[in-house]
Order: structure tokens, then C-alpha cells, then sequence
């Protein structure tokens, strides 16, 4: 395999850990990268762009910029603008969300605390009519159906991961709070001032430069044992009356991701579009000071960010998961470099975090996704590897 790109003496393991993964884990088109106190110290790419390219018969190449769906690697991104409206002082994080989105007072709904919606506490992943891919990306079906939506537990006393409804809470508070769509807001206040290659709601002028996606099976070694999951949480997928299968069907048919109207759409929770290099610079820009760019949260919010607000069996994911203000938490479900990280995965692939205690930040993309949900196998040998590095 042909790798290109860069890697700062100290971080070999990642580059090795990156070609094992196209050797052995059947990788198909990837990208890795990762920031150290500001500073790019791992940029790497491989394979082809699009899923369907054939490696043997040349397909188009992974090229630097080359951008790929993340899936819900999206909510940290998502969850930033939330945080940031917070420390501008236009957002309470401990005031109810009827207070700036008065129809959301309904069904139960009405103690629902605006950090409730950020740490899956909210009660609301599941919608009892789904949304069609066309209906979930009007943002104004999107936001009415949720709040019309009759909570499954009484918001703030248990947590489940909102796989799909997180756009729609996310993305119609800050529409309420900030009067801007929010795909228009990271735009404005987080892609552009850091020079990231990164969108909630893909500009047709940048299309050409998106790869196409696509589901892959995990390879088995020969005489190696095939790993399964846990009888109760391969039966919750299984269930269509299960909290698992109804919040990721809360759009359904699923959405075909490489559908331009798809990639156009601002769905905070599932579509987000990024380069590897801009995924690990946003995460970096949380965390300190970035070449060429600024800071974005101050120390207060990263704390804030981090600090657990649920933990325990996920009502939703089945596992045992962990939350902080919108973004994962190192963990059994979803292992990030050490206890002080925070991130978010994409299911069957992409990650992004940040490490405070290390200043390193890390984002990984790929157009090869999994059946993994929360901590993908290539993932985390590229996790691993990371933490392995002389830093």
C-alpha cells in the first residue's frame, strides 16, 4: 500500500498501525491525522476515494484534501456550538429548553434541561412516526416532530443515546438561540476562522471532492476467532421494537449517504463531511492554540465539556457508555487515548477527540464502514498505536 503524507519523529506507530490496517483489517481508503500542542505531527492517506473504486484496477486515488462522510462524528462538532453559545452567554445550560423553544413544552417534555439534550438524557431517540430521508432534512419537520414527541423516560433520570433526534434537538435550539441554521453557524464560527475542510451541510461546489462510502465486513484471519457481540445487544438490534433499532431508524428508509441531497442537508447528529487533518485540527482548536488559527473553548469548557454527565447501562446502545456535554468519554464502549479525552466516534468508523493532559488531538475518516458502533477495530489500533508514540 502506498501511504502518503507526513509523520513527526516519535509518532512511527501510527504510520505502522495505518498500514496493518489497509494489510490486515481491509481497509479500503482512509485518512489519519493528528495535532500535538497545535502543531500537525501525523498526516496520512491511502487507498482509493470512493468505496466502489477497485484497488487493483486503479481507482481514483485518496488525495490530501479528499473529504468523507464521519457519520455521528458529527455531534462533537455540533455539541461545540452549543458550548460556545454558553460561554458568549446566550445559552443556559441548566435552563429548560421550553424557555427558548416554547413548543417543546409538550408531553412531559416541559423540566427538560438544555444539558439533558447534550448528554442523551433527554428521553426523546426515538420518533413514533420516523422521518423519511427527504422529511428529516427540513429542518422545521425535523424540530416539530421531536417536539411532539412523548419522552420513553422521564427526561434527566436515565440516558440513551439519541442517534438521529440529536440533530433536530441540537440544530433547532441553536436556529432558536442564535437565529442561524447551525450548519451555517460552524461555518461561520468554526470552519472558517481554523481553515477547516469540514461542513454540516455539504456546499455543491465542494461535491467533487467527497468520496463515496460504503458498507465493508470485517476480515477473519485465518484460525482466528471471529468476535461477536453480546447476546443482549445483537437481540436489541435484531428487536424493530427496541429502543436500539428505533432511534436509528428514526429516519427511515436509511438515508443512501452518497445522495448529493443527502450530503446537502444539515443533519448535526449523522452527516458531517471532513478531512482526517481538519477533524484532529477542530479537536485540537478545543484544547489550545492551533498554527494559523485560534482556540476555541477557554479551560473553563473544556472541563465543562468532559465532566461526566451519564454513565452506565445506555438505554439506547444497550452497552455501558459515558457522557460528557455532548462528546463520548474514555471508556469500555468507546476507549479514546486516556481519561481525560473526549470525542465522538462514527458509527462503523470515523473518530475524532482531544486529549487535554497530553495537548494531543486525533481524527481518523474512512469510506469503509463497519457494523461497529462506538469503537471501530481499525479505529483503535491507530488509538492504540498513538498512545504507544514518544510524545
Amino acid at each position: 500500500m502506498d501511504v502518503s503524507g507526513l509523520v513527526a519523529d516519535g509518532f512511527e506507530p501510527v504510520r505502522d498501525a495505518f498500514v496493518r490496517n489497509f494489510d490486515t483489517l481491509g481497509e479500503r481508503g482512509a485518512a489519519v491525522a493528528v495535532y500535538r500542542q497545535g502543531r500537525k505531527v501525523v498526516d496520512l492517506w491511502a487507498g482509493t476515494r470512493d468505496f466502489d473504486g477497485d484497488l487493483k484496477d486503479g481507482g481514483a486515488p485518496w488525495e490530501q484534501d479528499t473529504a468523507q462522510i464521519v457519520r455521528s462524528a458529527t455531534k462533537g462538532v455540533a455539541a461545540a456550538v452549543l458550548l460556545l453559545l454558553r460561554r458568549r452567554g446566550e445559552l443556559d445550560l441548566d435552563a429548560p429548553v421550553g424557555e427558548y423553544w416554547p413548543e417543546y413544552k409538550t408531553a412531559g417534555k416541559e423540566r427538560t434541561l438544555v444539558r439533558h439534550l447534550l448528554s442523551h438524557r433527554a428521553g426523546v431517540p426515538v420518533l413514533d412516526r420516523p422521518l423519511t430521508p427527504a422529511e428529516a432534512a427540513d429542518p422545521a419537520l425535523g424540530a416539530a416532530a421531536v417536539a411532539a414527541q412523548a419522552p420513553v423516560w422521564e427526561p434527566g433520570t436515565d440516558h440513551g443515546y439519541h442517534a438521529q433526534t440529536f440533530s433536530w434537538l441540537t440544530g433547532e435550539l441553536v436556529r432558536r438561540v442564535s437565529g442561524r441554521a447551525i450548519g451555517d453557524w460552524i461555518a461561520d464560527e468554526i470552519a472558517e476562522p481554523l481553515g477547516l475542510d469540514l461542513w454540516v451541510g455539504l456546499p455543491a461546489e465542494e461535491a467533487g471532492r467527497v468520496g463515496r462510502v460504503g458498507q465493508v465486513e470485517a476480515p477473519v484471519a485465518a484460525g482466528a476467532l471471529k468476535t461477536r457481540p453480546k447476546r443482549s445487544v445483537s437481540e436489541a438490534y435484531k428487536d424493530p421494537g427496541s429502543l436500539t433499532r428505533r432511534a436509528f431508524a428514526a429516519i427511515t428508509p436509511l438515508p443512501d449517504e452518497n445522495d448529493p441531497a443527502y450530503r446537502a442537508a444539515a443533519l448535526p447528529a449523522s452527516n458531517g463531511i471532513a478531512t482526517a487533518a481538519s477533524l484532529a485540527r477542530f479537536y485540537a482548536a478545543l484544547i489550545g492554540e492551533v498554527e494559523g488559527g485560534t482556540r476555541l473553548f477557554d479551560p473553563e469548557t473544556v472541563e465543562l465539556a468532559r465532566t461526566e454527565q451519564s454513565a452506565g447501562a445506555d438505554r439506547v446502545l444497550v452497552v455501558h457508555t459515558r457522557f460528557g456535554l455532548g462528546y463520548m468519554l474514555h471508556g469500555t464502549a468507546s476507549p479514546l487515548l486516556s481519561p481525560t479525552s473526549f470525542g465522538h466516534p462514527g458509527r462503523g468508523g470515523a473518530l475524532g477527540f482531544a486529549d487535554p493532559e497530553s495537548g494531543l488531538a486525533f481524527g481518523y475518516v474512512t469510506n469503509g464502514f463497519r457494523k461497529s458502533v462506538t469503537a471501530d477495530a481499525r479505529a483503535q489500533a491507530l488509538v492504540r498505536a498513538l498512545r504507544e508514540s514518544r510524545v
